[in-house]
């Protein structure tokens, strides 16, 4: 197959913005993408939940825009954007017609620049409360909705920076005053902590001219230097953390620490839990969906992370009337087997060959290849990453992905987190009644997708 190799052209500012151009005249239009280097793990104790208020301030208006303005504006040019707020950054993206650049980058320059002006009380008040709102759809009212906290604070250590959600603590919230907020800002909006990535109808000389015009002026911040933690062992023996409620089956989560985003290790890990139960022909899909039937869904995914440790988890949807303690016996048991085993050749290649489809595909559209080429400008240090992923999964031989879930999954230092069902609710619930909260269950659900989407 053709190497993967995407152009891309980096030139950095005087006030530190790094700026990235990948040139693509497939279509008419500009992806801007901007990863900033905070999120939730650069909180300190009792200010949690700071970076994912950011992102909600940033579109209540700057010294030149009025709040709201900087959807409006770009909208009327056909543009789609959003912005997202993760462990590791915060990201704000647009895509745009070649024609609205110049206005996407002026827009994103007034409040990565200026914000402050615009970050009033009743702002602030404004958007703690948008932010309670969201919580309470997206976790609190939706069944499983806080699975990945709860993961999240079985696996890690109550002292790590992964340890609590990007979501925060609604009181932390509650009690951040404006001067909490102004700091925040100023101690990581700067264009010194930030990777600007330009992907689509622009060429090099266009993306950095238009940087400089934009950003060029905004100064530097006094970044505060902090170490990455170094790499988290596996747990010393299980954790669990049972949740007893209403859920439409129980359902079980069986994660384990990683290493670290991009290493060999990391990549090894990966393959062996799509192996498992990352694809429709993984070994948890066929033993406990097909062959027992004690299982209606399984799923297994990694999560690449950079301070200190990685993710991986096995999902597991349990079928009516099994029984959860036999089926994560199952899941334990399938795992030593691959630790035993590893990969055979027929899976080995089937999960490179899907790994790789979902990475072109991708890399395809011009939004996506612009989030990673930030992603890994930012956290790696390596935008070219983009071009070089397939080759390094490709590298990955089945021993290495043996030897690395011993190291990394074997069963005595599984995180499990498992939500099931309360029945003795059905034994005091008519049927009618019950059918009607499932109903309401359902109306929630379809809800929250859409706002989320």
């Amino acid at each position: 197959m053709t190497a993967i190799s995407y152009p891309l052209a980096e030139h950095t500012l005087a006030n530190g913005l790094r700026v990235i151009v990948s040139e693509d005249h497939t279509v008419p239009n500009v992806a801007v993408n901007l990863w900033v280097g905070v999120g939730s793990r650069h909180e300190a104790p009792g200010r949690t939940g700071f970076a994912h208020l950011f992102e909600h301030l940033m579109f209540q208006g700057s010294r030149n825009v009025a709040s709201g303005e900087h959807f409006s504006a770009l909208m009327d040019e056909g543009a789609r954007l959003n912005a997202t707020t993760w462990f590791d950054r915060t990201n704000y993206f647009e895509t745009v017609p070649t024609g609205a650049l110049e206005l996407a980058l002026w827009l994103e320059a007034d409040r990565h620049g200026h914000l402050l002006e615009a970050v009033t009380q009743e702002n602030l008040d404004n958007q703690r409360d948008v932010v309670k709102e969201e919580k309470r759809q997206r976790y609190d009212n939706v069944p499983y909705g806080s699975a990945l906290i709860d993961i999240y604070a079985t696996a890690f250590p109550e002292d790590h920076p992964y340890h609590h959600p990007t979501i925060g603590s609604m009181e932390d919230l509650d009690a951040a005053t404006l001067e909490d907020v102004h700091a925040f800002f100023r101690a990581h909006y700067g264009p010194n902590n930030t990777v600007l990535t330009l992907v689509g109808d622009v060429t090099p000389e266009e993306g950095f001219a238009a940087a400089e015009t934009y950003f060029g002026r905004l100064p530097a911040i006094e970044l505060e230097a902090r170490e990455r933690h170094p790499q988290l062992p596996p747990l010393s023996e299980p954790v669990r953390l049972d949740r007893v409620g209403d859920v439409p089956n129980d359902r079980i989560y069986v994660s384990f620490r990683l290493p670290v985003d991009t290493t060999p290790d990391y990549l090894a890990c990966q393959v062996a839990v799509d192996v498992l139960g990352g694809l429709a022909s993984s070994r948890l899909v066929r033993r406990l969906v097909r062959t027992d039937e004690t299982a209606v869904a399984v799923g297994g995914w990694t999560m690449g992370l950079v301070d200190g440790v990685g993710l991986g988890t096995i999902t597991v949807d349990v079928s009516a009337g099994a029984d959860v303690e036999q089926v994560e016996a199952a899941v334990c048991e399938e795992i030593r087997r691959f630790i035993d085993e590893g990969p055979d050749g027929a899976e080995l290649e089937s999960v490179i060959a899907d790994t790789e489809r979902s990475w072109l595909s991708a890399l395809a559209s011009i939004e996506e290849r612009a989030d990673h080429i930030s992603h890994h400008a930012l956290l790696t240090g390596d935008p070219a990453y983009v071009n070089t992923f397939v080759d390094r999964i490709r590298a990955v031989t089945a021993e290495q992905a043996r030897a690395a879930a011993a190291a990394w999954l074997d069963p005595a230092s599984r995180a499990v987190v498992r939500y099931l069902a309360d029945t003795s609710k059905d034994a005091d619930q008519p049927d009618d009644a019950d059918d009607a909260d499932r109903t309401d269950r359902t109306d929630r659900t379809d809800k929250d997708s859409e706002e989320a989407a």
